[in-house]
């Protein structure tokens, strides 16, 4: 029986591929920025969170009230802002990462340098309370680090092929890598892999993920599903993308569009 639900479900996915998502077109901001880290969407305006220039800003209607910046550290590698009361700041050539409020000030600082064992970090995303997912380099593994206690609570069998991106919300991390994309519980479990089809990037909100191809086209991953659909967007020049509560923010360097995703 089991087999033959597994065939069914096999040959329907190759003889009926995967309905195109729609979407419709809401508004555009203005925007000059290097990297879009986070739109809040609030009743009558946004709170946005961009780079430039190694400087964090955090953006309130058309006013620039918070702002962070570290040169001591360098390049700012990546941010995760999925907390918005702990915001992550990944210095990779520093090994270093640095943890605001919400008003951009600094709470914690880890140093993986001095970390013992050693931790040679290249990706960084948010875990529950003091934790952080972080792809030890060295052992090719995802950890789940505790930087108040310095405790591993979690950590995967080594991976494969060469990591491209991780993300997380509490309770799941995403990390895709050259030949998949995996999914992990909080455990370090892995929940399920599948083959990466020139995936170069995602974005992850409440557990659904968006993701770009080589092509530069965007695939929607629901949350608790495999299966992964085509995203009908306009002929923009993609340069990055978010998803935030049913809305996908595309970025041309410009401006930020924002379309409503039309799910079934």
């Amino acid at each position: 029986m089991k087999l033959t639900a597994f065939l069914f479900f096999f040959i329907s996915a190759i003889a009926f591929p995967q309905k195109s998502i729609e979407t419709t077109f809401v508004k555009k901001i203005e925007l000059k920025a290097e990297t879009i880290v986070s739109v809040d969407k609030f009743s009558d305006y946004e709170v946005i969170k961009y780079v430039d220039n190694n400087t964090l800003f955090r953006k309130h209607k058309d006013a620039i009230i918070y702002n962070y910046s570290n040169v001591q550290l360098g390049d700012l590698t990546s941010v995760d802002a999925f907390s918005p009361l702990k915001i992550k700041l990944f210095y990779k050539s520093f090994n270093t990462v640095v943890i605001l409020d919400n008003r951009l000030s600094e709470m914690d600082k880890i140093d993986f340098n001095t970390v013992k064992p050693y931790k040679n970090v290249s990706h960084v995303s948010t875990g529950f309370g003091s934790k952080l997912w972080i792809f030890n380099q060295d052992l090719q593994q995802l950890e789940l680090y505790n930087y108040k206690t310095g405790e591993v609570y979690a950590k995967s069998i080594p991976v494969e092929s060469s990591v491209i991106q991780l993300v997380s919300s509490y309770n799941h991390c995403w990390l895709l890598t050259k030949k998949y994309l995996y999914k992990y519980d909080a455990y370090g479990s892995l929940i399920y892999k599948i083959e990466n089809k020139n995936y170069t990037a995602m974005v992850l909100n409440f557990d659904n993920i968006v993701l770009q191809s080589s092509d530069k086209n965007l695939h929607y991953l629901p949350k608790n599903s495999q299966v992964i659909a085509p995203i009908k967007t306009p002929k923009l020049l993609i340069n990055q993308f978010l998803l935030n509560r049913g809305s996908l923010y595309l970025y041309d360097n410009e401006f930020l569009h924002e379309y409503q995703l039309i799910k079934d």
